[in-house]
């Protein structure tokens, strides 16, 4: 009999239902030497089995879990969720003090819970069902709620934990894990997006799929991406660093040098959080909720503007600078946008004294946004050189067949009637290219 109801700091899992039905559906199987007597309450176990069977594999296609999916469901499980001893451990490795007893109480637990040869239980029901899940293979390889990276260290978990010996190779195991990898949403996901609860209560929600964009990709720009990246160094190995600005023309790569900086260093414990302008009110919230964890967190606001008539930027200049709580350590804010000083100005701002007596103050209020990034990186338009430059270096990296002369010719064409010269523009022309050489195949 395992006694899966008593584990103490490892509880409220994200599929608790399955954990604690499979548990059920073992310790019936134990019972009586394993030999269940023909009757209702088997035809029920059996009908629970095919059940749990079918979310365990619709947990698998949603992660990607393989091997012995039972093994890896219990140590998604491990991986998962966030409690004292969990957290402790993802900030400073082995934990100490009590809550290291209560640890290895629910451990012991979940030993019990690997030993278990699923396989059995087949036997004993007389069904097959649960054999299927010994050595499960995904159907590509891919998740689509985790990286590569994390759905591979999972499953090696698994193995590593069905392996062990003892309760300490357990115990080590898992610290390792956490140490590495972090533990739960914040954890184990890179991007977030602010959503709110059925209460109203905003929580950053992990974003399945983040584009695939890295340093390299972009090309140009070697001078604003060599500041971003001194900034985001800095503020990794935990020196002084500034908010960024990132503003210039539409199409030069200003968000996805932001979006390239998390995927070069998601592995050194940076995260992203993207948040739009109406949910400003909410900021103060979110930080909260991450400021004590052991990761780096960029909050990312793209296209960032303000109409005159707007407020909102009250609520960004409050958290940035100037209100009551002090920013944490580990959240920085990283914005793009097309404008130079983010809140709209008119004339009459400058010129019309009827409606506010002191101009100036209204002015330099609206100023005082952009005054706040510390660091501002401008992206300007490529000359028709640079234009040119990126094109071929682009064509030359996607293998297109074409002469100098003549890409530079159809890429001058291109970007005419479609929005000029740009980054953004030169992809769009090697996308067309490559579209047309395909209908040739």
């Amino acid at each position: 009999m395992i006694n899966i109801e008593q584990t103490l700091v490892y509880r409220n899992f994200e599929y608790s239902h399955i954990f604690y039905e499979m548990g059920y559906i073992i310790n019936a199987c134990m019972e009586n030497d394993g030999c269940l007597p023909y009757s209702m309450d088997k035809r029920e176990t059996i009908k629970e089995a095919f059940m749990v069977v079918s979310e365990l594999v619709s947990v698998a296609d949603s992660f990607g879990l393989e091997g012995n999916l039972y093994h890896a469901f219990l140590a998604f499980c491990l991986a998962n969720n966030e409690n004292a001893f969990s957290m402790s451990c993802e900030m400073s490795g082995q934990s100490e003090g009590s809550v290291n007893n209560l640890a290895f109480h629910d451990f012991a637990i979940f030993r019990e819970l690997f030993s278990v040869d699923i396989g059995m239980l087949d036997k004993v029901l007389d069904i097959e069902c649960f054999s299927l899940l010994l050595d499960y293979k995904h159907k590509d390889g891919n998740s689509k709620v985790f990286n590569k990276r994390i759905r591979d260290r999972i499953c090696e978990l698994a193995v590593s934990l069905a392996r062990s010996g003892n309760i300490m190779e357990f115990y080590g195991s898992v610290v390792d894990f956490y140490k590495k990898n972090g533990v739960g949403k914040l954890g184990l996901h890179k991007a977030f997006r602010v959503m709110t609860t059925n209460e109203g209560i905003p929580y950053p929600a992990p974003v399945i799929s983040v584009e695939h964009t890295y340093l390299n990709d972009l090309v140009g720009y070697e001078i604003q991406k060599k500041k971003l990246i001194d900034n985001t160094i800095d503020f990794l190995e935990g020196r002084e660093a500034n908010n960024v600005l990132l503003y210039g023309d539409s199409g030069t790569g200003k968000s996805s040098s932001i979006k390239a900086i998390l995927n070069e260093y998601y592995d050194r414990g940076l995260r992203m959080i993207e948040v739009y302008k109406h949910q400003f009110k909410e900021l103060s919230l979110i930080i909260e909720q991450v400021k004590d964890r052991n990761y780096k967190f960029i909050i990312y606001m793209d296209d960032l503007s303000f109409e005159d008539y707007e407020i909102e930027y009250k609520y960004l200049k409050a958290i940035i600078e100037g209100g009551l709580s002090k920013r944490p350590k580990n959240v920085l804010i990283y914005a793009t946008s097309n404008r130079r000083h983010l809140v709209r100005e008119k004339w009459s701002d400058k010129e019309d004294r009827r409606e506010d007596l002191h101009t100036s103050d209204t002015v330099e209020e609206k100023l005082s946004l952009v005054n706040r990034f510390g660091v501002t990186i401008c992206y300007t338009s490529p000359s028709r050189k640079e234009f040119q430059n990126i094109v071929s270096i682009l064509a030359d990296r996607y293998n297109v067949q074409m002469s100098k002369e003549e890409l530079y010719l159809e890429a001058n064409k291109w970007e005419i009637s479609h929005g000029g010269l740009s980054g953004r523009t030169a992809q769009q022309f090697i996308n067309y290219i490559l579209g047309q050489e395909g209908k040739l195949e």
